[in-house]
């Protein structure tokens, strides 16, 4: 890996796929031993808990939870 002039480095696909990072993870440089080492932040949202915080209350319907569940489950995908 090569460090950029942003100070910024590209993690190989490779390793963020053995780890499971994705674009938007967040990631802290922690210092071991004299070691840098990233380590995926605690406590930081994930993926789909940030979209399902992006969409709390933009719904537009007058239906109840209820009536949008059986909706759902009622529903045949093919």
């Amino acid at each position: 890996m090569r460090l950029n002039s942003k100070g910024q480095v590209t993690i190989p696909a490779e390793i963020r796929d053995e780890f499971g990072l994705r674009p938007g993870d967040e990631l802290d440089v922690v210092v071991e031993d004299g070691k840098l080492c990233l380590m995926r932040r605690q406590g930081s949202p994930t993926r789909g808990q940030l979209a399902a915080n992006r969409l709390r209350g933009t719904a537009k319907t007058q239906m109840t939870t209820d009536e949008i569940m059986e909706l759902l489950h009622g529903e045949v995908v093919t």
